[in-house]
Protein backbone atom coordinates (compact mmCIF):
# COMPACT_ATOMS: atom_id res chain seq x y z
CA UNK A 1 0.00 0.00 0.00
CA UNK A 2 1.34 3.39 -1.01
CA UNK A 3 0.81 6.21 1.47
CA UNK A 4 1.64 9.80 0.49
CA UNK A 5 1.87 12.71 2.90
CA UNK A 6 1.36 15.91 0.90
CA UNK A 7 2.31 18.49 3.53
CA UNK A 8 3.82 16.96 6.62
CA UNK A 9 6.21 19.63 7.85
CA UNK A 10 4.01 21.31 10.42
CA UNK A 11 3.10 17.98 12.04
CA UNK A 12 6.68 16.78 12.02
CA UNK A 13 9.29 19.52 11.67
CA UNK A 14 11.83 17.00 12.98
CA UNK A 15 10.60 16.01 16.44
CA UNK A 16 7.57 13.79 15.68
CA UNK A 17 8.62 10.82 13.47
CA UNK A 18 6.41 9.11 10.90
CA UNK A 19 7.36 5.61 12.07
CA UNK A 20 3.82 4.55 12.93
CA UNK A 21 2.58 5.51 9.45
CA UNK A 22 5.59 3.96 7.73
CA UNK A 23 4.84 0.64 9.43
CA UNK A 24 1.52 0.49 7.59
CA UNK A 25 2.77 0.88 4.02
CA UNK A 26 5.31 2.36 1.62
CA UNK A 27 5.30 5.98 2.76
CA UNK A 28 6.37 9.09 0.88
CA UNK A 29 6.52 12.28 2.92
CA UNK A 30 6.61 15.77 1.40
CA UNK A 31 7.07 18.79 3.62
CA UNK A 32 4.71 20.75 1.39
CA UNK A 33 3.21 20.32 -2.08
CA UNK A 34 2.47 23.16 -4.53
CA UNK A 35 -0.76 22.98 -6.51
CA UNK A 36 0.93 21.97 -9.73
CA UNK A 37 2.49 18.87 -8.12
CA UNK A 38 -0.48 17.48 -6.21
CA UNK A 39 -1.57 15.02 -8.89
CA UNK A 40 1.95 13.97 -9.81
CA UNK A 41 2.90 13.20 -6.21
CA UNK A 42 -0.41 11.51 -5.44
CA UNK A 43 -0.53 9.11 -8.39
CA UNK A 44 -0.56 5.47 -7.37
CA UNK A 45 -1.36 6.29 -3.75
CA UNK A 46 -4.10 4.36 -2.03
CA UNK A 47 -3.91 6.63 1.00
CA UNK A 48 -3.36 10.39 1.01
CA UNK A 49 -2.60 12.46 4.09
CA UNK A 50 -3.15 16.20 3.84
CA UNK A 51 -3.32 19.15 6.18
CA UNK A 52 -3.75 22.28 4.05
CA UNK A 53 -3.11 20.89 0.56
CA UNK A 54 -6.49 20.95 -1.24
CA UNK A 55 -7.98 17.82 -2.77
CA UNK A 56 -10.66 18.82 -5.25
CA UNK A 57 -13.10 16.82 -7.36
CA UNK A 58 -10.88 17.44 -10.39
CA UNK A 59 -7.82 16.17 -8.55
CA UNK A 60 -9.52 13.00 -7.32
CA UNK A 61 -10.71 12.29 -10.86
CA UNK A 62 -7.05 11.90 -11.83
CA UNK A 63 -6.29 9.45 -9.01
CA UNK A 64 -8.00 6.11 -9.76
CA UNK A 65 -5.99 4.25 -7.11
CA UNK A 66 -7.06 6.53 -4.26
CA UNK A 67 -9.09 4.70 -1.62
CA UNK A 68 -8.75 6.75 1.59
CA UNK A 69 -7.95 10.30 2.70
CA UNK A 70 -6.95 11.22 6.24
CA UNK A 71 -6.81 14.91 7.11
CA UNK A 72 -4.02 15.85 9.53
CA UNK A 73 -6.31 18.22 11.42
CA UNK A 74 -9.82 18.60 12.79
CA UNK A 75 -11.03 20.92 10.01
CA UNK A 76 -11.48 19.16 6.67
CA UNK A 77 -12.65 21.91 4.32
CA UNK A 78 -9.53 21.38 2.15
CA UNK A 79 -11.12 18.18 0.84
CA UNK A 80 -14.18 18.05 -1.41
CA UNK A 81 -15.90 15.48 0.78
CA UNK A 82 -18.95 15.18 -1.47
CA UNK A 83 -16.75 14.34 -4.45
CA UNK A 84 -14.91 11.79 -2.31
CA UNK A 85 -18.23 10.26 -1.22
CA UNK A 86 -19.35 9.91 -4.84
CA UNK A 87 -16.17 7.96 -5.53
CA UNK A 88 -16.53 5.77 -2.45
CA UNK A 89 -13.49 7.35 -0.77
CA UNK A 90 -13.91 7.77 2.99
CA UNK A 91 -12.37 10.93 4.45
CA UNK A 92 -11.32 10.90 8.10
CA UNK A 93 -10.19 13.73 10.32
CA UNK A 94 -8.66 14.00 13.80
CA UNK A 95 -11.48 15.24 16.03
CA UNK A 96 -9.59 15.15 19.33
CA UNK A 97 -5.95 16.08 19.82
CA UNK A 98 -5.65 19.75 20.78
CA UNK A 99 -8.31 20.28 23.43
CA UNK A 100 -5.95 20.99 26.32
CA UNK A 101 -3.31 22.67 24.19
CA UNK A 102 -5.65 25.17 22.51
CA UNK A 103 -7.61 26.02 25.64
CA UNK A 104 -4.31 26.60 27.46
CA UNK A 105 -3.27 28.92 24.65
CA UNK A 106 -6.47 30.95 25.04
CA UNK A 107 -5.31 31.79 28.53
CA UNK A 108 -1.77 32.52 27.38
CA UNK A 109 -3.28 35.20 25.13
CA UNK A 110 -5.70 36.39 27.80
CA UNK A 111 -3.06 36.67 30.52
CA UNK A 112 -0.74 38.52 28.15
CA UNK A 113 -3.51 41.06 27.64
CA UNK A 114 -4.10 41.27 31.40
CA UNK A 115 -0.45 41.84 32.34
CA UNK A 116 1.54 42.63 29.15
CA UNK A 117 4.31 40.42 30.46
CA UNK A 118 6.37 40.47 27.27
CA UNK A 119 6.32 44.26 27.17
CA UNK A 120 7.30 44.67 30.81
CA UNK A 121 10.07 42.08 30.57
CA UNK A 122 11.45 43.99 27.57
CA UNK A 123 11.28 47.23 29.57
CA UNK A 124 13.40 45.64 32.30
CA UNK A 125 15.92 44.42 29.73
CA UNK A 126 16.05 47.95 28.30
CA UNK A 127 16.98 49.34 31.71
CA UNK A 128 13.73 51.05 32.70
CA UNK A 129 13.55 49.28 36.08
CA UNK A 130 17.18 50.05 36.79
CA UNK A 131 16.50 53.78 36.45
CA UNK A 132 12.99 53.81 37.94
CA UNK A 133 12.48 55.95 41.05
CA UNK A 134 9.90 53.50 42.48
CA UNK A 135 10.52 49.88 43.35
CA UNK A 136 7.88 48.76 40.82
CA UNK A 137 6.11 50.05 37.72
CA UNK A 138 3.66 49.08 35.00
CA UNK A 139 2.79 50.79 31.74
CA UNK A 140 -0.69 49.31 31.27
CA UNK A 141 -3.65 48.73 33.59
CA UNK A 142 -3.37 45.30 35.21
CA UNK A 143 -6.50 43.14 35.02
CA UNK A 144 -7.71 40.50 37.48
CA UNK A 145 -9.94 37.75 36.07
CA UNK A 146 -11.80 36.88 39.27
CA UNK A 147 -15.44 37.90 38.89
CA UNK A 148 -15.26 38.72 35.17
CA UNK A 149 -17.42 36.94 32.59
CA UNK A 150 -16.00 34.60 29.96
CA UNK A 151 -18.24 34.29 26.91
CA UNK A 152 -17.66 31.29 24.66
CA UNK A 153 -18.98 30.97 21.11
CA UNK A 154 -19.01 27.26 20.27
CA UNK A 155 -19.21 24.96 23.28
CA UNK A 156 -17.64 21.78 21.95
CA UNK A 157 -14.63 20.04 23.46
CA UNK A 158 -12.26 23.02 23.33
CA UNK A 159 -14.96 25.50 24.29
CA UNK A 160 -15.92 23.42 27.33
CA UNK A 161 -12.31 23.02 28.42
CA UNK A 162 -11.83 26.77 28.06
CA UNK A 163 -14.90 27.23 30.24
CA UNK A 164 -13.45 24.93 32.89
CA UNK A 165 -10.23 26.94 32.97
CA UNK A 166 -12.18 30.19 33.15
CA UNK A 167 -14.15 28.80 36.10
CA UNK A 168 -10.89 27.86 37.82
CA UNK A 169 -9.82 31.51 37.50
CA UNK A 170 -13.04 32.56 39.23
CA UNK A 171 -14.79 33.77 36.10
CA UNK A 172 -18.48 33.43 35.36
CA UNK A 173 -19.07 31.47 32.14
CA UNK A 174 -21.71 32.01 29.48
CA UNK A 175 -21.83 30.19 26.17
CA UNK A 176 -23.60 30.08 22.83
CA UNK A 177 -23.84 27.06 20.56
CA UNK A 178 -26.15 26.00 17.76
CA UNK A 179 -26.70 22.77 19.70
CA UNK A 180 -27.17 23.26 23.43
CA UNK A 181 -26.48 19.86 24.93
CA UNK A 182 -25.73 19.05 28.57
CA UNK A 183 -24.62 22.03 30.65
CA UNK A 184 -21.24 21.73 32.40
CA UNK A 185 -21.02 20.72 36.06
CA UNK A 186 -19.51 23.99 37.24
CA UNK A 187 -21.49 27.08 38.23
CA UNK A 188 -22.28 29.81 37.50
CA UNK A 189 -22.98 28.90 33.89
CA UNK A 190 -25.69 30.04 31.47
CA UNK A 191 -26.61 29.44 27.85
CA UNK A 192 -26.99 32.65 25.87
CA UNK A 193 -27.49 33.77 22.30
CA UNK A 194 -24.41 34.95 20.42
CA UNK A 195 -25.67 38.52 20.68
CA UNK A 196 -26.05 38.19 24.45
CA UNK A 197 -22.55 36.72 24.80
CA UNK A 198 -21.01 39.64 22.94
CA UNK A 199 -23.01 42.16 24.98
CA UNK A 200 -22.44 40.65 28.43
CA UNK A 201 -18.97 39.10 28.40
CA UNK A 202 -15.71 40.71 29.47
CA UNK A 203 -13.86 38.17 27.30
CA UNK A 204 -15.33 36.56 24.17
CA UNK A 205 -13.49 33.44 22.96
CA UNK A 206 -14.37 31.83 19.61
CA UNK A 207 -14.43 28.02 19.41
CA UNK A 208 -16.97 27.22 16.69
CA UNK A 209 -16.27 25.45 13.40
CA UNK A 210 -16.33 27.53 10.23
CA UNK A 211 -19.51 27.15 8.18
CA UNK A 212 -21.03 29.10 5.30
CA UNK A 213 -23.56 30.49 7.77
CA UNK A 214 -21.06 31.94 10.25
CA UNK A 215 -18.33 33.13 7.87
CA UNK A 216 -17.72 36.81 8.68
CA UNK A 217 -20.37 36.71 11.40
CA UNK A 218 -18.16 38.53 13.91
CA UNK A 219 -18.79 41.85 12.24
CA UNK A 220 -19.60 45.46 13.04
CA UNK A 221 -23.05 44.60 14.35
CA UNK A 222 -21.75 42.10 16.91
CA UNK A 223 -18.62 44.02 17.85
CA UNK A 224 -20.50 47.23 18.62
CA UNK A 225 -22.39 45.34 21.33
CA UNK A 226 -19.21 44.59 23.28
CA UNK A 227 -18.22 46.44 26.42
CA UNK A 228 -15.47 49.02 25.79
CA UNK A 229 -13.39 47.11 28.36
CA UNK A 230 -13.90 43.70 26.71
CA UNK A 231 -11.52 41.68 24.56
CA UNK A 232 -12.01 39.20 21.72
CA UNK A 233 -9.95 36.02 21.36
CA UNK A 234 -9.94 33.84 18.22
CA UNK A 235 -8.11 30.53 18.19
CA UNK A 236 -10.75 28.87 15.96
CA UNK A 237 -10.89 29.98 12.31
CA UNK A 238 -9.86 33.32 10.84
CA UNK A 239 -12.79 33.76 8.44
CA UNK A 240 -15.23 33.82 11.36
CA UNK A 241 -14.17 37.45 11.78
CA UNK A 242 -14.69 40.35 9.41
CA UNK A 243 -11.16 41.67 9.81
CA UNK A 244 -11.85 45.15 8.47
CA UNK A 245 -14.69 45.54 10.97
CA UNK A 246 -12.51 44.28 13.84
CA UNK A 247 -9.66 46.62 12.93
CA UNK A 248 -12.04 49.57 12.80
CA UNK A 249 -13.59 48.62 16.14
CA UNK A 250 -10.17 48.40 17.78
CA UNK A 251 -8.99 51.68 16.32
CA UNK A 252 -12.20 53.40 17.45
CA UNK A 253 -12.05 51.96 20.97
CA UNK A 254 -15.26 49.97 20.61
CA UNK A 255 -13.53 47.17 22.55
CA UNK A 256 -10.36 47.15 24.61
CA UNK A 257 -8.36 44.62 22.67
CA UNK A 258 -8.16 41.44 20.66
CA UNK A 259 -5.88 38.44 20.40
CA UNK A 260 -5.99 36.20 17.33
CA UNK A 261 -4.02 33.11 16.39
CA UNK A 262 -5.82 32.70 13.06
CA UNK A 263 -6.60 35.03 10.17
CA UNK A 264 -8.59 34.80 6.96
CA UNK A 265 -5.61 34.05 4.70
CA UNK A 266 -2.52 32.31 6.07
CA UNK A 267 0.31 33.13 6.13
CA UNK A 268 -1.02 36.59 6.95
CA UNK A 269 -0.91 39.00 4.00
CA UNK A 270 0.88 42.31 4.28
CA UNK A 271 -2.30 44.30 3.69
CA UNK A 272 -4.36 42.56 6.37
CA UNK A 273 -6.01 45.44 8.28
CA UNK A 274 -5.36 43.77 11.63
CA UNK A 275 -1.62 44.41 11.24
CA UNK A 276 -2.24 48.13 11.62
CA UNK A 277 -4.91 47.89 14.31
CA UNK A 278 -4.46 49.06 17.88
CA UNK A 279 -4.41 46.82 20.94
CA UNK A 280 -4.15 43.46 19.21
CA UNK A 281 -1.86 40.47 19.58
CA UNK A 282 -1.50 38.35 16.43
CA UNK A 283 0.27 34.99 16.64
CA UNK A 284 1.04 32.66 13.69
CA UNK A 285 -1.55 29.85 14.04
CA UNK A 286 0.49 28.10 16.71
CA UNK A 287 -2.10 27.32 19.40
CA UNK A 288 -2.29 23.68 18.28
CA UNK A 289 1.43 23.10 17.96
CA UNK A 290 2.72 21.68 21.26
CA UNK A 291 4.69 18.46 20.86
CA UNK A 292 2.17 16.68 23.09
CA UNK A 293 -0.71 17.67 20.78
CA UNK A 294 1.22 16.79 17.63
CA UNK A 295 2.10 13.36 19.03
CA UNK A 296 -1.58 12.75 19.72
CA UNK A 297 -2.37 13.88 16.17
CA UNK A 298 0.23 11.50 14.74
CA UNK A 299 -1.09 8.61 16.82
CA UNK A 300 -4.67 9.31 15.77
CA UNK A 301 -3.58 9.41 12.12
CA UNK A 302 -2.03 5.96 12.49
CA UNK A 303 -5.29 4.76 14.06
CA UNK A 304 -7.27 6.19 11.14
CA UNK A 305 -5.16 4.40 8.54
CA UNK A 306 -5.11 1.11 10.46
CA UNK A 307 -8.89 1.19 10.87
CA UNK A 308 -9.29 1.77 7.14
CA UNK A 309 -6.99 -1.16 6.35
CA UNK A 310 -9.02 -3.33 8.70
CA UNK A 311 -12.19 -2.40 6.83
CA UNK A 312 -13.70 -0.32 9.67
CA UNK A 313 -12.85 3.35 8.96
CA UNK A 314 -13.18 5.68 11.95
CA UNK A 315 -13.62 9.45 12.29
CA UNK A 316 -15.27 9.50 8.86
CA UNK A 317 -16.68 12.91 7.94
CA UNK A 318 -18.42 11.84 4.69
CA UNK A 319 -20.30 8.64 5.57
Amino acid sequence: MKITVLDGYTLNPGDNPWGGVEALGETFVHDRTPADLIIERSRGSEVLLTNKTPLSDETMAELPDLKFISVLATGYNVVDIDAARKRGIPVSNIPIYGTDTVSQYVFALLLEHCHHIGHHAAQVSDGKWTTNVEWCFWDYPLVELEGLTMGIIGFGRIGRRTGELAHAFGMQVIASDVVQVESPSFEPFAWKSAEEVFAEADVVSLHCPLTPENTGSVNHDLLKQMKPTAILINTARGPLVNERDLADALNEGVLAGAAVDVVSKEPIEADNPLLAAKNIFITPHMAWGTLSARKRLMGATVDNIRAFVDGRPINVVNP
